[in-house]
């Protein structure tokens, strides 16, 4: 399934897959487009355990007020990290094995994957600002250094 991104950089329109060997750019300027994508029990593993960059995981659910707060800032996050992470969004009420997979007690619940592994895990919602931090924090550090 293929969303429609708008490039920050041009506007220019484009489509982009959920699950791909590369990391979205715009077709007008090649800049990196966000990566926003939802995924379920059938689609999670090339959605999310195959991508090509590390993937911060948004376990929601409708009827969670918190997660409705906490949806744009994690949108705001992805859009200001373009090209570093891709945001994929579980309705845990439509992916109960995943739900169990991973032992979610409280919605939202949010993880790190990166290569397939979680590297990184909280719950409950927080301001943008908090969320970028910590997604930065968890995301794998560039070779040579430290």
């Amino acid at each position: 399934m293929a969303e429609i991104v708008a490039c920050t950089s041009c506007g220019q329109r484009n489509k982009v897959q959920a699950a791909a060997k590369g990391k979205p750019v715009c077709g007008r300027c090649k800049d990196a487009l966000p990566w926003i994508a939802s995924a379920g029990d059938d689609t999670f593993a090339d959605v999310v355990e195959k991508s090509p960059l590390p993937v911060l995981v948004d376990m929601w659910a409708p009827w969670c007020g918190p997660c409705r707060t906490v949806g744009p800032a994690l949108e705001q996050v992805a859009r200001e990290l373009a090209g570093r992470v891709k945001l994929v969004k579980v309705n845990v009420d439509h992916a109960p094995r995943l739900s169990r997979r991973f032992s979610i007690q409280a919605v939202p619940t949010l993880m790190m994957v990166d290569g397939g592994k979680v590297k990184a895990r909280q719950s409950g919602a927080a301001p943008a600002a908090v969320l970028r931090r910590w997604v930065e924090q968890s995301l794998p550090q560039p070779r040579g250094t430290r």
